[in-house]
């Protein structure tokens, strides 16, 4: 493995750290400033406020690394992660929270920018495999950040947001002294017109076959939003778990899902197909979904982690081929509509589902997750349409 992709992995891996470690104590937070026993429709409401801010500044964050460079892009998105983890860490009120998530919002590029660095640098046979380790340290990020913000959570409920600050100021620092550029700017004069976050989703409309596959990851993003927001509410409503429970339970899920995009992607896609490798993962979620649904003991949610991991066995697969819908100079701009299309989903998806478990949190909180499996099956069709054969057409 080369210096640039060691150096990438290690940073996904850093963010994840940074990200984990909140997830097990926001809750707490949020229920520490607003005295409120049900925070469900907060934690929704700023995680649609930091896509809102994605969905607008995304593809003009992938426009820009094409024009100036993958790296300086990348180092915005850094830095606006440490303020946004210092405004959670500091904030007395709720009103500054949400000024916290808009400035990380605003700066987030981290994945789409990552995901086109791997394009430049990895030939397209080694694609998939390269995006299966990028999960890879994604998910050993999230074995040691829910367990470490569990645990020092428990000590002060806003511990884990200077820890989260101070892992992307390292990360910052990591690809400021190391990271080394991975795309030619391009030598034309910036057209401000480009900048315009509406532009690229016509430049998608242009490009038959194109939309499933946005679509499709609009999708799919969507029932990830469902952890984020709900994880760690079900587990304390469902089986009284405390922080350190609920990281653990992210851990294990962590390590599952590192040790499958380790080794799987790339047998999964020779055995399958890509395209059934993609079906293969969304079966698999469906199924572990619906187990934890009307899961009544804590040990039935462990022992369908391995199976919840191969959920995200279609993940590489996708990522592969949808970077051969479009050719190599519109790659950056490629991955930040695709960004923004999540983004667009974390803007729905949190505020659908934090209402949905509001409704159902009293009666049956395991009822959540078959919601996910309904919005999973919708993107069986879109699969289908979009990876078919690569789009054609000029930006």
């Amino acid at each position: 493995m080369n210096k640039p992709l060691m150096v990438i992995f290690t940073t996904i891996a850093l963010d994840a750290v940074g990200i984990g470690l909140i997830f097990p104590i926001l809750p707490s937070l949020l229920k520490d400033i607003t005295h409120s026993g049900n925070v469900a429709i907060y934690i929704g409401t700023l995680t649609a406020l930091y896509a809102a801010m994605q969905f607008v500044l995304a593809p003009v964050l992938g426009t820009l690394s094409d024009r100036i460079g993958r790296r300086p892009v990348m180092l915005l998105s850094l830095g606006g992660a440490a303020v946004n983890y210092l405004f959670l860490a500091f904030s007395p009120n709720l009103a500054l929270l949400f000024v916290g998530r808009a400035i990380a919002g605003m700066t987030s590029a981290n994945i789409s920018v990552a995901t086109a660095y791997l394009t430049d640098v990895s030939a397209p046979d080694q694609r998939a495999r390269h995006f299966g380790l990028l999960n890879a340290m994604f998910g050993l990020g999230f074995i040691v950040g829910p367990l470490l913000g569990g645990i020092l959570g428990d000590y002060w409920v806003r511990l884990p947001f200077i820890a989260a600050a101070v892992l992307n100021g390292c990360n910052f620092l990591l690809a400021l002294f190391v990271l080394p550029e991975s795309h030619q700017p391009e030598r034309k004069k910036l057209d401000l017109t480009a900048l315009n976050p509406l532009r690229p989703f016509r430049w998608i409309c242009s490009m038959k076959g194109l939309m499933p596959v946005v679509l499709t990851f609009f999708i799919l993003s969507a029932t990830g939003e469902a952890y984020g927001i709900c994880w760690a509410l079900w587990g304390f409503d469902a089986f009284g778990w405390n922080g350190f429970w609920i990281g653990l339970s992210l851990g294990a899920f962590g390590l599952c899902q590192a040790l499958v995009q380790v080794f799987l992607p790339a047998p999964a896609a020779r055995l399958f197909g890509e395209r059934g490798a993609v079906f293969v993962g969304i079966s698999c979620a469906c199924i572990a979904l619906m187990t934890i649904a009307f899961a009544h003991e804590s040990w039935m949610v462990f022992a369908i982690m391995p199976l919840f991991a191969l959920g995200g066995i279609g993940t590489p697969a996708l990522q592969a081929l949808a970077t051969r819908q479009v050719d190599a100079d519109s790659q950056g701009q490629f991955q930040g509509v695709l960004a923004s299309a999540v983004s667009l989903a974390s803007i729905i998806a949190p505020l659908f589902f934090s209402a949905f478990y509001f409704v159902v949190q009293k009666q049956w909180p395991g009822a959540i997750w078959l919601s996910v499996v309904a919005v999973y099956l919708l993107a069986i069709p879109l699969v289908m349409l979009g990876t078919r054969k690569p789009a054609t057409a000029t930006a």
